[in-house]
This record gives C-alpha cells, structure tokens and sequence, in this order.
C-alpha cells in the first residue's frame, strides 16, 4: 500500500505553473495586500477506500484587488478544476474525478481593501502505481 497523496501539495505546485502571476499557497500571512491576486489551497476534510482511493474536500479562496478580479480567477480556477485538472495524472497523483460542493461566490472578509471569493471542491485521487 502506498503512502496517500498530499492533494493540498499537488495542486499548489499545478497551480502556481497555470497562474504564474498569483501568489498560490495554503496559508496566508501578514503580506497579503502585497502578494495580490493569491490563490489559498486548504484541504478541508475527506475519506478514503481505506485501500487506495481517498477523496478529499477542498477550499479554494481566491484575493484580489477588487470583486470582479476575484470573480473572474475564482471562475478560472473553478473551470481549471473541473475539466483540466479532472483525469489528469502527474508523477505522483492520478485524478479520477472533481466536482463542486459549493460553487464560487464572495465571502466576507474583514479587510476592505481586497474581495475573496471561494469555492469548495471534492476530488478523488489516488497515488500513482
């Protein structure tokens, strides 16, 4: 049995190479408002086959300058998801199917000086063999 996927990990690194002009991570810090439009990639839970199929859930916050600019990435990023990275395979993960819980809209955010939208995502992968 191999060790499962760090999904979080994979689809960073995916998504750093697709927008190479925002700032991808999992957690934010203190230079936000300077690493603008940024993209937060956190696993937010999920299960597994107990054999080799994990499913994770995935939250995906998108910060930008403005609330169009945050709508249009987070639409990008939620178009990406669904039919790029669905079925793909890298050296370590193969993505046998994405889906949305919860489809991109704003989310509150107590600094005003930017928009987040985000969105929550269920993908099912496992490691490659």
């Amino acid at each position: 049995m191999s060790a499962p996927v760090d999904l979080e990990l994979e689809l960073i690194g995916r998504a750093a190479a697709r927008w190479p002009d925002a700032v991808v991570r999992d957690e934010l810090d203190n230079r936000l408002l300077e690493e603008l439009p940024t993209i937060q990639i956190e696993m937010a839970g999920g299960d597994d086959d107990g054999f080799r199929l994990d499913r994770y859930v995935v939250d995906v916050n998108v910060y930008a300058a403005s609330r169009g600019a945050a709508l249009a990435l987070a639409g990008e990023v939620h178009l990406w998801i669904l039919h790029e990275v669905r079925g793909s395979t890298s050296q370590t993960a193969v993505i046998g199917r994405s889906a949305t819980i919860s489809r991109p809209a704003v989310r509150p955010y107590e600094n005003t000086a930017l928009r987040r939208v985000g969105a929550t995502y269920q993908i099912f992968c496992h490691p490659v063999s």
